[in-house]
């Protein structure tokens, strides 16, 4: 029964952080690439405004690394972490079993002998 007068709730309010769409993290992943003569590109392009990411480091010696985005549930970080490395048909392996599971997924392949990627910039977790 409604007594016309104001109902006494409490609204929770969260703070917002704005999430860039994943394809212009892409992009702006890229361009940083690009920009330090680190050759790049997409092997999988996945959902345009919330897809996972995947990298994968290839140092051209037949070893690889793939780097996923992790989440901290405890403390709300983003980091990347290792999800494979080894000779590169491994890890390839390992990323097309990735892509079996998530349909939406980006993969971008990197190529630099001396193993760099970038992701350790904080500006990218």
């Amino acid at each position: 029964m409604h007594d016309g007068g104001h109902q006494n709730s409490r609204i929770l309010v969260r703070p917002v952080t704005a999430r860039l769409t994943t394809d212009v993290w892409v992009s702006a992943y890229l361009t940083r690439l690009r920009l330090m003569d680190i050759p790049a590109f997409v092997t999988s392009k996945g959902d345009k405004t919330a897809g996972a990411v995947l990298v994968k480091l290839n140092t051209l010696d037949g070893q690889a690394c793939a780097y996923q985005r992790s989440f901290d549930l405890m403390t709300g970080e983003r980091a990347w972490v290792e999800l494979a490395s080894g000779p590169e048909a491994d890890v390839d392996a390992s990323v097309s079993k990735q892509a079996g599971f998530d349909p939406d997924l980006w993969v971008i392949e990197v190529e630099d002998k001396q193993g760099r990627h970038l992701l350790d910039d904080p500006s990218l977790s």
